[in-house]
């Protein structure tokens, strides 16, 4: 009795925040993940604002997460950290790939008209 007594104050405090929190509908993009050739809606994409700047935090289903940071000069969203190099490219109206190593996100966007897409990679 006493162990299920000393677990009281832990799920207390596990449930706070759980209650009436409720942050920004998560949004379904479509992936393929580690070299997949088929794309699924599977990803979440939750926008955050950090430093001034608006960051992607994309979900895969496996809990692994990649950031990506939208920039306004023509390429959409960069990958935002980690070592490897992203590339984007317009697969269809509204539609931007992005491509880190083996991992590919199709983003709604939409092109400035000031600006022509881009192939090159992102830093």
């Amino acid at each position: 009795m006493r162990r299920a007594d000393a677990l009281l104050p832990l799920l207390a405090l596990a449930a706070c925040g759980q209650g009436g929190e409720v942050g920004p509908p998560l949004r379904h993009i479509d992936c393929a993940l580690a070299g997949a050739t088929a794309f699924k809606p599977d990803c979440t994409v939750e926008p955050a604002v950090q430093n001034g700047r608006t960051v992607l935090v994309v979900a895969a289903p496996d809990g692994m997460f990649r950031r990506f940071e939208k920039v306004g000069d023509g390429r959409g969203v960069i990958v935002a950290d980690g070592v490897e190099q992203s590339t984007a490219h317009w697969v269809a109206d509204g539609v931007l790939e992005v491509s880190v190593g083996q991992d590919r996100y199709r983003f709604p966007a939409s092109l400035k008209p000031d600006t022509s897409p881009s192939d090159a990679p992102t830093p």
